[in-house]
């Protein structure tokens, strides 16, 4: 085997990667959001759709294209966590922040810019949405101080920021 050879067993083919492990892990975290999102408020609570702003029909043709954009991103995600598996070039922590991280990054940008901003739907209809509003958005929150925290532990862990 050469020493290039990524299962070489060499000690540059077991290097973890912390940067790349943070972003793989956020578009993972990110779409494990978006599924939440689509299958508990969406499928099963009816609350709202991704696009409310048109006929039923749109409504649900916009929910089948956030699912379909979820699950390509999941399964991205999950091909690219194997390759940083299959390298020994995970590096947990901060492949955990980034799962955390693109959680919150996902709801918060849902709360801010879809809800409120380009108004394309609101969390739920029909009642005062301002605590549902605050729900959600802390919510994201929350998980964006968690990612922050592990993220901030996985740097004093490694000595350095990722590469």
């Amino acid at each position: 085997m050469s020493t290039s050879d990524p299962l070489a067993g060499t000690p540059a083919a077991r290097r973890p990667e912390p940067r790349r492990s943070l972003l793989v892990c956020a578009v993972i975290g990110a779409a494990v959001m978006a599924a939440v999102d689509e299958i508990v408020f969406h499928q099963l609570l009816h609350w709202h759709h991704f696009y409310d702003r048109s006929t039923s029909g749109v409504a649900l043709v916009s929910d089948g294209l956030l699912h379909t954009a979820e699950l390509l991103a999941l399964v991205a995600g999950f091909f690219l966590y194997a390759d940083l598996r299959r390298r020994r070039a995970l590096a947990p922590g901060h492949a955990w922040s980034g799962a955390f991280l693109g959680a919150g990054a996902f709801q918060v940008f849902d709360g801010i810019v879809d809800h409120k901003v380009l108004r394309v739907h609101q969390v739920r209809y029909g009642v005062d949405v301002t605590p549902y509003d605050w729900a959600w958005n802390l919510a994201g929150l929350a998980l964006l101080v968690i990612g922050g925290v592990l993220l901030s532990r996985a740097r004093r862990a490694g000595g350095r920021r990722p590469s």
